[in-house]
Parts: C-alpha cells; structure tokens; sequence
C-alpha cells in the first residue's frame, strides 16, 4: 500500500509509522556503524584483529535487530549494515581472523 511519508527528521525515515521506536533504531544504527568499521577495517590487513570482532559483533546486532525491527526503513538499514558486517567479517577472516 502507497503511503505518503513526511520528512521532518533524519530518524523519520526509520520511523516511518509515527511512532518511536528507541530501542530498534538503535540496533539498526550501530548494525551500520559496525559494518562500516569492519568493512574499513578489510582494508587494513594489521586490523584484522580488530575488524574481526566488529564484523562478528555486527552479524549478531544485526540478527537481533532484524528480529525485533518494526517499520520497513529499519529493517533496509539493518539489512546493508548486516551486509556489510558480513563481508567484512569474511574478509577480515581472511586476513588472520580472531587472532594476531
């Protein structure tokens, strides 16, 4: 169903059925956060330590966060975070894994 959506705040897009919700916004922002890190840890092969752990981290906010999302613009931020924190998990792995 076509509904017509107001922006009136960066986060309203994440809220997109009016009402707040704190705990999964939350969870679909550090899902991100996380899988950005660990992508831009990937290109480092001496983070992999590092980028290792926030790719693992990611991949299980990110379930969570699918688990628990309610509105359609959470569950599509959670989505690219969890792809990111997936791939750069792998690559990461790839460098060394959990240990140096």
């Amino acid at each position: 169903m076509a509904q017509a959506v107001r922006w009136t705040h960066p986060l309203s897009y994440l809220n997109s059925d009016g009402r707040r919700h704190p705990k999964e916004n939350s969870l679909a922002t550090a899902t991100l956060v996380l899988g950005v890190v660990s992508v831009v840890c990937a290109w480092w092969s001496g983070l992999h330590v590092l980028g290792t752990w926030v790719g693992i981290v990611g991949v299980l906010t990110g379930a969570w966060g699918q688990y628990i999302s309610a509105t359609t613009g959470e569950r599509f931020v959670t989505i690219i975070g969890l792809g990111a924190a997936a791939v750069g998990f792998y690559i990461n792995m790839m460098h060394g894994g959990f240990l140096a």
